[in-house]
């Protein structure tokens, strides 16, 4: 045997790594009703889409990763957040606004059947894509997301028992001061994540992201209960879930299961796996397990012809 055989093939795949690396940094940004997209790779097309107060660089890792797969990843900026300038229309209905925009665009840009990933607000998102428009998306793959929020914490509770709770929080969030605000931002992503350098990522996102397109979005998440719908997609789905930040709560890896189970009981042959330790933010603390679940999930359901 070859003794340089091992430092040889290291040196091999860290320049085939770098060369993925360096795929990904060249990619090409599109503006389309206030989205702003950047482009990468060449092949399948796979839109993914950020979470709350999330920029596009949730997904780079996971779209280099991708790359040896054959996709095109389209990834998402949305309008308010991480930096990026607010809906020149405004903030309300903002679900409603960002998922016709998201299907026009794979519309206009001609991606047959896309795969839709999407991270929690964004795993909302692609859900109602499926939803609103059946015949246009391929599999979805849903990160850390739920089809009603405010169920996880109280399985009774409705969309309209939640609403005077959602309307005084966004109440608050407008009227606090700026201290205030953003005491409260930095304090709700504490726990999404393990590593401190990417909690102060999600910390300055949350700064830079506008005030009244977050309290917006909040209030819809927790008055969007997507359950009773789930039965129209007809997308295989993949759902992966966290539960180790909620371990000090109580959790238990398989009572979140359970509760996963339980919302998407609704949606015929999903497909819904547990992280063992990620946090919220699983394409960061998970990475590999989340990227081999996506690209086998993604094997099992080629690109329609």
């Amino acid at each position: 045997m070859n003794a340089f055989a091992p430092a040889r093939r290291r040196t091999l795949s860290l320049l085939a790594v770098a060369c993925l690396a360096a795929a990904g940094h060249a990619s090409a940004t599109e503006h389309f009703q206030d989205l702003t997209i950047d482009v990468v790779g060449k092949g399948r097309p796979v839109l993914m889409i950020p979470g709350l107060n999330s920029g596009a660089d949730t997904w780079r890792d996971t779209c280099a990763a991708l790359q040896k797969d054959h996709v095109q990843c389209h990834i998402v900026n949305l309008p308010g957040f991480a930096g990026v300038a607010a809906s020149a229309t405004g903030q309300a209905a903002f679900l409603d606004a960002m998922r016709d925009r998201l299907l026009a665009y794979a519309k206009a840009r001609h991606l047959r059947h896309p795969v839709v990933i999407g991270h929690s607000l964004g795993g909302d998102l692609a859900l109602e894509m499926a939803i609103a428009a059946p015949d246009a998306v391929g599999p979805l793959v849903i990160v850390d997301s739920l089809p009603f929020f405010p169920a996880a914490g109280n399985p009774a509770a409705t969309v309209e028992s939640t609403r005077p709770m959602a309307d005084g929080m966004r109440t608050q969030m407008r009227a606090s001061d700026e201290a205030t605000y953003l005491k409260g931002a930095e304090a709700s992503v504490a726990n999404m994540a393990h590593d401190p350098a990417r909690v102060e990522t999600l910390k300055q996102w949350g700064h830079s992201s506008d005030r009244n397109t977050t309290s917006e979005a909040m209030y819809e998440l927790m008055t969007t209960d997507l359950r009773p719908q789930l039965a129209g997609i007809k997308s295989p789905t993949l759902v992966l879930g966290s539960w180790a930040a909620y371990k000090p709560y109580g959790s238990t890896k398989e009572s979140t299961a359970n509760i996963f189970r339980s919302q998407y009981a609704g949606l015929d042959g999903v497909r819904i796996e547990m992280s063992e330790a990620g946090y919220h933010f699983l394409m960061w603390d998970d990475p590999t397990w989340l990227q081999t679940n996506i690209r086998d999930f993604l094997a099992s359901h080629p690109q329609a012809k």
